[in-house]
This record gives C-alpha cells, sequence and structure tokens, in this order.
C-alpha cells in the first residue's frame, strides 16, 4: 500500500537554510532556469528576508517531509495596505513559494499546504489573499476558490 501520511511542519529561524535553498529551487522551475544560471543576489536576499519576516510574524512557511525527505512546501506573506469598501481591515496576504517535488505531485500536499496556509491567513485577520499562478497551479488554485483579478496592474521598474 503507498504512503500517504506526510509531516506538514510549520517552519521557524531554525529552518533558514532550507527555506532559501527550497525558494531557489522554486524559483528554477517556475521560470525554467537550469542550476548554471546565477541566483546567489537572489539567494542571499531570501535568507534575509526569512531571517526578519519569519522573526516579526510577517511570513509564515510550511515545509513537508516524507521521513527525513523535503518533499515541498508554501508560504505567505503578510501586509497591509489601506482600508477599502471591499477590504475594511486593510490586511493582505500573498500566497508564494509553493512547490511539490515532481515525484509527489497529484497527491494532495500542495491542497494541503493551501489549506495550512489559508487558516494561518484567518488566524492573523486577513481578508484579502492573492498569489501568482503558473500554469501548473492555476487549476489547484482555481478549484480552491481563487479567482482571477479583473483591476490590478503592475509597472516593473528596472
Amino acid at each position: 500500500m503507498a504512503k500517504t501520511e506526510f509531516e506538514y511542519r510549520k517552519a521557524s529561524i531554525n529552518d533558514l537554510d532550507l527555506l532559501v535553498k527550497t525558494r531557489i529551487e522554486v524559483l528554477r522551475a517556475a521560470n525554467g532556469l537550469d542550476g548554471d544560471v546565477e541566483m546567489s543576489k537572489v539567494e542571499s536576499g531570501s535568507y534575509l528576508y526569512y531571517k526578519s519576516a519569519l522573526q516579526n510574524g510577517c511570513h509564515t512557511a510550511y515545509l513537508v517531509f516524507d521521513g527525513n525527505s523535503f518533499i515541498g512546501a508554501g508560504g505567505i506573506s503578510y501586509y497591509t495596505v489601506m482600508p477599502t469598501f471591499h477590504n475594511p481591515s486593510g490586511k493582505k496576504a500573498y500566497i508564494m513559494n509553493m512547490y511539490t517535488k515532481p515525484d509527489y505531485r497529484r497527491k494532495g500536499i500542495a491542497t494541503k499546504t493551501l489549506d495550512l496556509l489559508v487558516c494561518d491567513a484567518k488566524e492573523h485577520g486577513v481578508t484579502a489573499i492573492s498569489l501568482e499562478a503558473t500554469d501548473m497551479g492555476r487549476k489547484l488554485y482555481e478549484k480552491y476558490g481563487f479567482v482571477a483579478m479583473k483591476n490590478e496592474m503592475e509597472l516593473p521598474i528596472e
């Protein structure tokens, strides 16, 4: 019988190295980057981000294990904007770094991780959660209830 029980663990400051390693792995996979692409600036920036954000509570991450083997992750960052009619608290969250190793996909791991992150957001009083979906993840997020945003735009600044 196939094993279906995995360990979902809320990351702590002690997990910095694994979180950073995972972040780089996620970015390489999401952007189709091979191991030769230089990522040292992203790596050092991610380390500083996690170190600060985990300590001040503006980020929660979950790590997923099959025994001692890391198999997946997900994170959520918290921030506040001016209150609006649709979001009177102004509390928002952004889900990122969702990842499941290829051999473990389609086993409910991403859904369970997403559940944990959404529950954490509710505990933080968040009333709006957004994310950027890859083609691979879009179906999961739509099934969960995420909808495409109509009015949001972005200006990349170089």
